[in-house]
């Protein structure tokens, strides 16, 4: 019985959205000290939605993956949505994870919804006062 799914494997293999975005307006990391994986998401946004995403990722296949599914998950859809990719539904789309592979899929969310929170912040930096 193979450890990852056919899903798994694909992303794993051919990553989508490798790389990062020049200007991007929003980055955000995470990592996990205890296996060592680091993830950096990078968005583009235009009209309240992610025109673009991209990441890079030092890890384990299941990190690459994950990235990878976050990052095609996450394109097209407005702030708001990207925000209620869970961990729970990027292992889900990729088909299941091993238990022991699971941290993974928090990673890949918490960094995007990271990314989307550096770019609020900075918007509000923007607003002149705005409260």
């Amino acid at each position: 019985m193979p450890i990852y799914s056919d899903k798994v494997m694909e992303h794993f293999m051919s990553p989508h959205n490798v790389g990062d975005i020049e200007g991007a307006d929003g980055i955000g990391e995470e990592g996990n000290p205890v296996c060592g994986d680091m993830m950096t998401f990078y968005i583009k946004v235009k009209d309240n939605r992610l025109e673009d995403v991209k990441f890079k990722t030092f890890g384990c296949g299941a990190a690459i993956a994950v990235s990878s599914m976050v990052s095609d998950m996450a394109i097209g859809k407005t702030l708001d949505e990207a925000m209620e990719i869970t961990p729970g539904k990027v292992a889900k789309e990729l088909e299941g994870l091993p238990k022991n592979k699971l941290h993974c899929s928090n990673l890949g969310a918490q960094a995007l919804h990271k990314a989307i929170d550096d770019y609020r912040s900075k918007q509000k930096g923007k607003g002149g006062g705005k409260k």
